[in-house]
This record gives C-alpha cells, sequence and structure tokens, in this order.
C-alpha cells in the first residue's frame, strides 16, 4: 500500500497537487503506479476504474495544473480541458450541468482541471503553496482574513516557530 499522505481534504485539484510530498524518507509520489492512483480516486470518490491511460491523464493534469497555479503557462491547463466540456440539458427535475468527456481515462484529470477552473475564478489569492521551505504540499486558504501560510499548522507551522525559536535560543544577539 502506498504511504499514507500528509494532508487530505482539499479541493480536487490541490489534492492532486498534494499526490506529491516529502517526508523523512525523500520525495514521495503516490502517482507512481495504478495502485496509488486507485487510492487516489477512492480518497476523491471518484467511482472509475484505475488504468495506465488513466494514469498517464491525471499525472499530465497534475503538472498543468501546477503550471497554472505557479503562473508559468495556461497552456497545459488548456489542453487538459479540451478532453471534455460541461453538457447542459433540462431534466423534469431540473437544470443538469455534466461532463462530457470524449475518453474515459480523462475524466478525473479533467475534473481536477476544471476544479482549479473554479478555484481561479472564486478566489485565486487563496490557492497557496505551504510557506515552510521544506514542504510542497498546497491547499486552499479558507481563513477569515486569508493570511494562512502553512498546510497545517500542526506540522509545517510548529516547525517554523521550532526553527525560530531556536535561532533565537542560539543567537540571542540577532
Amino acid at each position: 500500500m502506498p504511504a499514507p499522505r500528509p494532508h487530505l481534504g482539499e479541493p480536487l485539484a490541490l489534492d492532486l497537487l498534494n499526490t506529491r510530498w516529502i517526508d523523512a524518507d525523500g520525495p514521495q509520489d503516490l502517482l507512481a503506479d495504478t495502485r496509488g492512483l486507485r487510492q487516489w480516486l477512492a480518497e476523491n470518490d471518484l467511482a472509475v476504474q484505475a488504468s495506465e491511460p488513466m494514469l498517464h491523464a491525471v499525472r499530465t493534469a497534475r503538472e498543468a495544473i501546477l503550471h497554472a497555479v505557479r503562473g508559468e503557462s495556461a497552456d497545459e491547463l488548456n489542453k487538459v480541458l479540451e478532453h471534455g466540456r460541461i453538457r447542459r440539458t433540462l431534466t423534469p427535475a431540473g437544470p443538469v450541468a455534466e461532463p462530457d468527456i470524449r475518453q474515459a481515462e480523462w475524466l478525473p484529470a479533467w475534473l481536477a482541471a476544471d476544479d482549479l477552473l473554479n478555484l481561479l475564478a472564486a478566489a485565486p489569492d487563496r490557492i497557496k503553496q505551504c510557506a515552510h521551505p521544506n514542504c510542497v504540499l498546497w491547499f486552499h486558504d479558507t481563513s477569515k482574513n486569508g493570511a494562512r501560510r502553512w498546510h497545517s499548522m500542526a506540522t509545517c507551522g510548529n516547525r517554523a516557530k521550532a526553527t525560530r525559536h531556536y535561532a533565537k535560543k542560539t543567537h540571542p544577539d540577532e
């Protein structure tokens, strides 16, 4: 079984970014194989069958989302989004908007890319990378004032406080 991930519960696009992390054993990648993909799909209630083509699509989306949130390029994200669209229909129960994906293996990747668009439309400044220099995790800042800095105060926030405290003790004149 893949290693447990350190930060769950983010919106789908950011959760996909968080399939890579660094722990005591070094860099980890949940999407190293289809077993990890199955875990990610289950954690996000995506009831689809994991496959090698889907793994490729999801990894492609992860890179595209990363480049988009870093402000490097939207081209890759747009290529992922080209794999589908929202189809709107009127049913007896009312209006429905459903993803319409040409190739089924692209559904999770497309959903993550579409989720990023929703986050960017709502509050792009609330998409943040953890401020700890050794952390690669991302989070959606839902704090009241938007000043959250750490993916988790219990881990990275406390590490930063401990580092500052140690520096003051060993270099009191600074």
